[in-house]
């Protein structure tokens, strides 16, 4: 079986990180015997990244393209990128699989909070995004209603699939017989290694983000909880200026910079809870992260959250519009509870492999 995969953006060998979840699972495909080409919209020139072929756009339209792919993969599609390529190229493929991870759905002004007061350049993004919304989310359905017939649709979470359902205005009908609900999968670390609760600890929290000024991520209700129980220690990692426009508690640690999994799992099992609250998510896969790994887990009691952690005991819940009403209670609650052993819920066999499954059940390939 031979795919080719779309996406806005790819890793590559000068470090660029960009969708590594893409390239996560084309690593996996490869690994089931999959044969996986990569058309990375952003790329200026062809590479090679552990063995997988990554091609520029003009790459595919002057030779790739002579190439037969029994399946065209589309993560978040756009309708820049993919729904411009599709409108050339989509009778060269037999099927479509369609990925939908978040923003991609959404009228994204009308779900998100808004930016931090101080993040200017967050508030002109979010005008230009609600022009762009207007546009993209009708143009998506025409879309969908025009490939359905020989897609798949693949959801990261029933939230996310209802979310599509109501801001693309797609009939359900199109979707009712070639869609599936496939969790992103965590990284390998996490799956492999587990929580070690006997070590020494130096803060009591943790809190772990790409960007600390996404507004989403709930920094601001990580910093208040720090304020106002100045006798537990936290950690923040994750690069931004929130700390530049709000004073940082003394019991706060700030590491102002990402991390490799390697690093983040060092620092897991030197503090004794997650602190992940979050406002929206369509899954929130570093938090998944850390509870497969095993660490005690504080999220925000939204539904996307009860949903994603159903099943895992290490996970509770605080109210973002009053963290402080049970912050201490499921502190003490989770930090108590002994795991008897490791949730797979995000690992891959219950992730990747399901998705190796769809692709082999519309592709007419079987396992070699």
């Amino acid at each position: 079986m031979r795919l080719l995969v779309l996406a806005a953006a790819y890793p590559d060998p000068a470090g660029e990180t960009g969708m590594y979840y893409v390239h996560s699972r084309s690593k996996y495909y490869v690994s089931e015997g999959i044969e996986v080409s990569v058309l990375n919209f952003s790329a200026k020139n062809d590479y090679v990244l552990d063995g997988i072929h990554v091609y520029t756009v003009d790459s595919y339209a002057l030779e790739v393209r002579k190439q037969e792919f029994d399946i065209l993969v589309c993560h978040a599609p756009s309708l820049r990128n993919h729904v411009s390529f599709l409108r050339k190229y989509s009778e060269m493929f037999p099927r479509i699989v369609f990925f939908f991870h978040g923003h991609e759905a959404l009228f994204c002004s009308k779900v998100y909070p808004k930016p931090f007061w101080y993040d200017r350049h967050g508030k002109l993004r979010r005008l230009v995004q609600d022009c762009y919304d207007m546009v993209k989310l009708p143009a998506l359905r025409r879309c969908i209603e025009k490939y359905s017939p020989k897609s798949w649709f693949i959801f990261v979470s029933q939230w996310m699939y209802e979310q599509f359902l109501y801001w693309t205005k797609t009939d359900q009908s199109l979707l009712h017989d070639r869609k599936s609900i496939v969790h992103n999968s965590v990284g390998p670390l996490f799956e492999t290694l587990s929580y070690d609760r006997a070590s020494s600890k130096d803060y009591d929290f943790i809190t772990v983000r790409n960007s600390i000024d996404g507004s989403k991520y709930c920094i601001d209700i990580v910093t208040d909880l720090a304020r106002n129980n100045p006798e537990y220690t936290f950690l923040v990692v994750g690069q931004g200026k929130f700390y530049e426009f709000n004073e940082k508690p003394r019991n706060i640690v700030h590491i102002d910079r990402t991390l490799p999994h390697a690093d983040v799992i060092r620092f897991l099992n030197k503090s004794k809870c997650a602190l992940m609250p979050t406002r929206i998510d369509a899954q929130g896969v570093m938090a998944c992260e850390m509870a497969t790994f095993g660490i005690p887990v504080i999220t925000s009691d939204i539904p996307v959250c009860k949903e994603i952690f159903t099943g895992f005991d290490n996970v509770t819940f605080i109210r973002n519009d009053n963290p402080e009403s049970n912050f201490l209670q499921a502190y003490r609650k989770i930090t108590s509870v002994e795991l008897m052993h490791k949730n797979r819920k995000f690992c891959s066999e219950n992730t990747v492999a399901k998705e190796v499954e769809i692709f082999r059940e519309i592709g007419g390939a079987t396992k070699p």
